[in-house]
Formats: structure tokens, C-alpha cells, sequence
């Protein structure tokens, strides 16, 4: 075997700071079925969205430190906090391709608006960072980027109220100012809000096109690897372990929810000491 064939065999890392990139994580199986993939998340230390900057990108260090010695092709930064404050420097510091969950929904929020006022809705971190304005002005700097921070929906999330008045109450109360402009697009920019897509839709109306990030992210993924000559050109053998997961903390919980989120059943997540990487 040649060391490109090598390469391509060699699985993907993705990482969240807990379960939400398991969003994306969803998508690359259904979207690049032949590819494995290892997961990290930081259960130990979730939520990222409300730590400082420095701190997202020292734990971001660690984790790709841990990824790369599980052999990844690749890393996916399924964490639109840790994607606003550390992609540069894990850019800079691994000799990877890595690929962050913000510009790929950023790219397709500025393709889709017809009336130019995009809304995000996210994380304190990944809001206060100002990443999604600077991406998509980057790219029509006539757009308008409307920001909220929803700092509530992870853990409504992982409680798994997905479908329940409490979320419903509060989703209107972050969303009321978003509907008073009159966006017409709003990104999902954080990894958990997919999961309760369901009732942010219904809030802002069928003339509001949703972008989630998890979905882009996947196709950019697979753009990637075919430029880079890294895409598996054949499903895994038989016996061939697809997808591992690891956690810093709650195996049995992590465990739970991603069998209710994921369509192929887990058996088992690791916890790993990420404080040694």
C-alpha cells in the first residue's frame, strides 16, 4: 500500500465541546458513508460558549493533540465556538487539513439571501467573536448581519427538551428581535441548535430560510478531501470499526444521546484524560 492509499484509509477527527457535533458528525456518515470517523467530546468541560477565548483554544489544542494520535487525515472543528476562536491556530499548528463549521454556512447564508439581512444565532463566544459578520462581509460587504446570542438552547438541548413549552418560551424571546428586522436567513451557529431546528423554523416563519452549518460543513468536507487526494475510494471491510467516540466525562450519557440523534447505534464511548495532551 502506497502512502497516499495509507492516508486515505486513515479516519477523520471531529470534536465538539460536548454533544452537539454529533450534528456533524451525522451528516459526514450520511453525506461520505465510505469515510471513518473519530470523535472527541469535551463533556468534562461543556459548554465552551460562555469561556474566554484563550481558554476554547488551549482546550482546542489538547484535543488535536489527542486526534493526531489516533492517526486522523483530517480534522473537523464541529464546534462553531471553538471553529470562532481557535481555527488559526490549530492551522497553524497542525500539519493537517482543518476544517472549521462557520465558513461553510457562512458561504451558503450569503448565497441563498434575497433581501441581504442574514441573522446568526449562537454562542456568547462565537457571537462576541464577530466571525460570522467578518466571514460573510467578506463575501457581499452590502450584507447586513444580525447577531443573538441564545446561550440557553445547549443545555435545553441536552437536557433533551427538544420538543417542549420551556424551549418554545424562550426560543421566542431570543428570536422576537430577529423576526422585528426582517431577516430572511438565519444560521444555526452552534452545533446543538440544529437538534431543535424544528421549533426554530416554526418561530421565524416559512419566509426564513434556515442554514445549518452541520450540513455544509459535510459537503465542504468532501470538496476537501477529493482536492487533497485524501477521499476513501472504498466502504471499510467487514469487522472494520467505522466510528469511535470518545468523551472527557458521562460516557453513559453522551452514549444515550447520541443513539437518539445518530441512526447507526453506538456501543461505547472512551473517556480519555484530554488534560494529558
Amino acid at each position: 500500500m502506497s502512502e497516499q492509499e495509507e492516508m486515505r484509509d486513515r479516519p477523520i477527527g471531529v470534536f465538539d465541546s460536548g454533544v452537539g457535533g454529533l450534528t456533524v458528525a451525522r451528516e459526514i456518515m450520511r453525506q461520505l458513508p465510505n469515510e471513518r470517523i473519530v470523535y472527541f467530546g469535551d463533556t468534562a468541560r461543556v459548554p465552551y460558549g460562555s469561556k474566554s477565548p484563550e481558554t476554547i483554544t488551549r482546550f482546542s489544542r489538547q484535543i488535536a493533540r489527542f486526534l493526531q494520535t489516533q492517526n486522523v487525515k483530517a480534522i473537523v472543528i464541529a464546534c462553531n465556538s471553538a471553529s470562532s476562536c481557535a481555527v488559526e491556530a490549530l492551522e497553524q499548528e497542525v500539519d493537517l487539513p482543518i476544517l472549521d463549521v462557520v465558513r461553510p454556512g457562512a458561504k451558503t447564508a450569503v448565497s441563498v439571501t434575497k433581501n441581504n439581512k442574514i441573522g446568526v444565532i449562537a454562542t456568547e463566544a462565537t457571537i462576541g467573536s464577530g466571525i460570522y459578520s467578518r466571514y460573510i462581509n467578506e463575501q457581499d460587504a452590502d450584507a447586513m448581519v444580525l447577531s443573538k446570542a441564545c446561550p440557553l438552547f445547549v443545555p435545553l438541548v441536552e437536557e433533551g427538551l427538544w420538543e417542549d413549552p420551556v424551549t418554545d418560551e424562550i426560543a421566542r424571546r431570543y428570536l422576537s428581535e430577529l423576526i422585528d428586522v426582517g431577516i430572511d436567513t438565519l444560521i444555526l451557529g452552534c452545533t446543538h441548535y440544529p437538534i431543535i431546528c424544528s421549533t426554530i423554523g416554526r418561530i421565524m416563519g416559512e419566509g426564513v430560510t434556515l442554514v445549518n452549518p452541520a450540513y455544509e460543513t459535510a459537503r465542504e468536507l468532501k470538496r476537501l478531501l477529493q482536492e487533497k487526494g485524501l477521499e476513501s475510494g472504498h466502504r471499510p471491510g467487514l469487522g472494520t470499526e467505522l466510528y469511535r467516540f470518545f468523551v472527557s466525562d458521562a460516557a453513559d450519557k453522551f452514549q444515550k444521546f447520541a443513539n437518539s440523534i445518530l441512526t447507526y447505534g453506538i456501543l461505547s464511548a472512551k473517556v480519555i484524560n484530554i488534560d494529558e495532551y
